[in-house]
């Protein structure tokens, strides 16, 4: 039976709320900075429907994925009034202690429904949301945990939004699997200024969506409270009876401008905006209720709880002190956890951590395994061992990767393990997010390096996922990522490295192995851990026996952070990483127990230590990789050798990179630009002669 007096409550506090912070925006000379909210976006006309939609969500394993105008939902779900007013005045605790957007909300929970971290940008709540639903259907059938059984995601998004990338992307998802996702479309007519006609043909999705397949399809209006209750009602049932998913678009007014520093009054007419305010919810919320609900003491009743509980809140939410500087670095990666600190929702728990263990010993004398090979049967000894591994992306599964990487794990574990996706990059990585965010380990397979481009978004909002909630919230996820020149072959679509930009994302731990062993140790060492991280595999390596080893074991990990010396020598220092690792093997060789030769391993974190000591130790530096010169990674390290070790060089630090030109196809353009070993032992000889 809906509770009427709750969805009243809720309402009537996101308005006052609003009041509160739009009165403080209109009057910022007369008030103290302290008080100020430097971004404030109200609700006002769309609070009354998410109120309804919140007291549908109260499944143990429910989540939405909202967006800044969702703060209604959050108190129906919730959310505090203090952390409601705290989170928008930068103080301590809330959502993100200071670090994000105020109405950037989250709500972490392991009992009842939990609202996954937003993001300021538009659109991408929404594959986030998709994966919580994909791994709701995998708890429930595949690890075979009741508790799922009903559980359903929603995905809460304005009429802007329907044109994103990320709404088509997980529209997809949602009806080719049939899962269990509610999209929720507020449409309030506005992009900001610019009207809903801009953003769908004719303005209105859910007209544009009746044919969809898999899809059921409901529209209506959003201020009135009985045809809202009834749609949401229908809508949810259809969700939760595993049928399949369903899109929900309610029309609703926009009370106010967009943001606290917009002007709706520059674009918008004066009779717009009264006919906007004509048809505010809240009126109608009360005359539904008055006097059959409630009774207008009741109503009366209801305000002055509302004014008090808001009133408290408020005292003790500028009452709270502003986040300390020093505390601004963590969370960056995981780390140990101090007292006062969030316990982290996403990934794998630290006790199934721990029973998975690992060894940094390799076993002796194991097989010699080609890269591919190496790759294929880490993933195949991890999809064994922990049943919370799900391998991914566009044709990984009946053909086994465009590298055959995963030929056969589909065969052997099965399609929910190991499943195909629709050709949407910034679905596989949004999804891989959700579904990490669940409590699952998800190893994603974007195609080609240059293909991860589309995903950027995701990627970037993956990797701050931690230290943007203050630890609240971590989505560990392997993203596997083939790149670099091929076997004589290249082009500028399927041989980019570019692998600074991964280095420059923040949260991201990037993996570059040279050879199988190293693939493998640092693969588990992924997969057990608590951090993103990109798993680079050079096409080189897939496609040759350049990068061949022997099978270091089923336990063997690498940690991140640790490179490998391979040459001992005293005169000059090579630096290098990935497929010019074996290029600089052979150019070494040419000079005896000169060359103290580096492979990095990882560049995310990169072993400053080890490098620093070595250069320390001959006063030579030669940096080589694949990546375009200009700012590529070895620019970082040259940097950081510069400024921590310039009174041991007796030359200039160098690098050797490829010029800065895109990948060329024909094998006579690819050896021009690319690092060879005679142009390596060229250089090598130069720098030891200065």
């Amino acid at each position: 039976m809906t509770d009427w007096r709750r969805i009243a409550y809720h309402a009537l506090v996101s308005r006052a709320l609003d009041d509160v912070e739009e009165a403080t925006n209109r009057n910022r000379r007369s008030v103290p900075e302290e008080h100020l909210v430097p971004y404030q976006f109200s609700a006002r006309g769309h609070d009354v429907a998410q109120a309804i939609l919140g007291s549908f969500i109260d499944g143990r394993h429910d989540a939405a994925g909202a967006y800044y105008r969702s703060r209604p939902l959050l108190l129906s779900l919730g959310l505090t009034l203090e952390d409601a007013l705290a989170s928008p005045l930068g103080r301590t605790g809330g959502f993100s202690s200071g670090r994000d957007i105020g109405v950037v909300c989250n709500l972490p929970s392991t009992t009842g429904p939990v609202v996954l971290p937003m993001a300021g940008d538009v659109g991408s709540q929404y594959t986030p949301s998709a994966g919580w639903a994909q791994s709701i259907v995998y708890h429930r059938d595949t690890l075979k945990d009741d508790s799922y059984k009903g559980c359903i995601a929603v995905a809460l998004g304005g009429e802007g939004s329907v044109a994103t990338n990320g709404f088509w992307s997980s529209l997809t998802m949602a009806t080719t699997l049939k899962l269990p996702m509610l999209f929720y479309i507020e449409d309030n007519g506005l992009g900001i200024s610019v009207k809903g006609e801009m953003q769908t043909p004719g303005g209105d999705i859910a007209k544009n969506l009746t044919c969809f397949g898999n899809l059921l399809v409901r529209n209506g209006d959003g201020t009135n409270p009985v045809e809202s209750e009834k749609l949401l009602a229908e809508v949810v049932k259809h969700v939760r009876s595993g049928t399949g998913p369903a899109l929900i678009r309610l029309t609703v007014p926009r009370l106010a401008s967009h943001s606290g520093p917009d002007n709706q009054k520059g674009y918008r007419t004066e009779a717009e905006i009264a006919a906007d305010a004509a048809r505010d919810p809240l009126p109608k919320l009360r005359a539904h209720l008055v006097p059959g609900i409630l009774s207008e003491k009741d109503w009366k009743k209801l305000e002055a709880e509302v004014a008090r509980d808001v009133g408290v809140a408020l005292e003790g939410a500028r009452a709270r002190p502003a986040p300390a500087g020093d505390k601004v670095k963590r969370f960056v990666y995981a780390e140990t956890r101090e007292a006062g600190d969030a316990e982290t929702m996403g990934g794998l728990s630290e006790k199934e951590i721990a029973a998975l263990g690992g060894t940094e010993t390799a076993a002796a004398e194991g097989e010699m395994l080609r890269f591919a090979d190496a790759v294929r049967r880490a993933l195949r000894t991890e999809l064994e061992r922990n049943p919370k591994v799900v391998v991914f992306g566009e044709d990984v599964g009946v053909k086994g990767g465009v590298h055959l990487v995963t030929e056969g794990l589909q065969k052997k574990f099965g399609r929910e393990r190991v499943f195909d996706t629709s050709l949407s990059e910034e679905g596989i990585i949004g999804r891989a997010v959700g579904m990490a965010i669940g409590g699952l380990m998800p190893v994603a397979e974007i195609q080609f390096r240059k293909y991860a481009d589309p995903a950027t978004e995701q990627l970037n909002n993956c990797g701050t996922l931690r230290w943007r909630t203050a630890n609240r919230f971590a989505a560990p996820i392997v993203v596997r990522m083939p790149g670099g020149f091929g076997k004589d072959v290249g082009d500028p679509w399927h041989s980019l490295s570019a692998e600074v930009v991964f280095a420059h994302a923040i949260g991201w731990q990037v993996a570059m192995p040279s050879n199988s062993a190293d693939a493998i140790g640092l693969l588990r060492a992924a997969m057990r851990g608590r951090n993103p991280t990109i798993f680079f595999e050079h096409r080189s390596l897939l496609m040759t026996s350049d990068g061949s080893a022997r099978y270091p074991g089923d336990d063997y990990v690498v940690p991140f952070g640790r490179a490998k010396t391979l040459r001992d020598g005293n005169d000059i220092t090579v630096v290098t990483w990935g497929a010019m690792v074996h290029r600089c093997v052979h150019a070494a060789e040419q000079f005896g127990e000169k060359v103290d030769l580096l492979d990095l391993r990882t560049i995310a974190p990169w072993d400053r230590n080890a490098v620093l000591e070595s250069v320390r130790k001959t006063g030579r530096v030669l940096i080589v990789h694949e990546d375009t010169l200009t700012a590529g990674f070895g620019a970082e390290i040259a940097a950081t050798i510069a400024r921590e070790a310039f009174w041991s060089l007796d030359a200039p630090v160098d690098r050797l990179a490829v010029e800065d030109v895109p990948m060329p196809y024909h094998e006579n353009l690819l050896s021009a630009v690319l690092p060879s070993v005679t142009t390596i032992a060229e250089r090598i000889d130069v720098l030891l002669s200065v």
